[in-house]
């Protein structure tokens, strides 16, 4: 069971490397919004593994470990992703 979750996260990252480096630097901030979705998928896929009995036989625990950082780190992108796209969104608003 650990080789299976090990090698979704390896695939995980690779595929999340990949997608990162092909978007033009025009296009990340209102990328973002849409970002905040996936990382929002993210929480709740890394929420369930952890919640797994995380502290169990074999490999378990590293595998729990590996979800509570990929939850911390889903929640650091997501306020992020907000932040970014409610300072770009007052950019349009009329001053006065």
């Amino acid at each position: 069971m650990f080789t299976l979750y090990l090698t979704i996260f390896a695939l995980a990252i690779f595929v999340g490397f990949e997608i990162i480096t092909k978007v033009p630097p025009t296009l990340h901030t209102p990328l973002m919004s849409g970002a905040n979705a996936i990382s929002g998928i993210t929480i709740v896929g890394a929420m369930i593994v952890a919640g797994q009995n995380p502290f169990g036989e074999g490999g378990a625990a590293i595998v729990g470990i590996i979800a509570c950082l990929a939850v911390v780190f889903a929640m650091i992108n997501v306020a992020g992703g907000f932040a970014v796209t409610h300072r770009m969104l007052e950019m349009f608003q009329k001053k006065g």
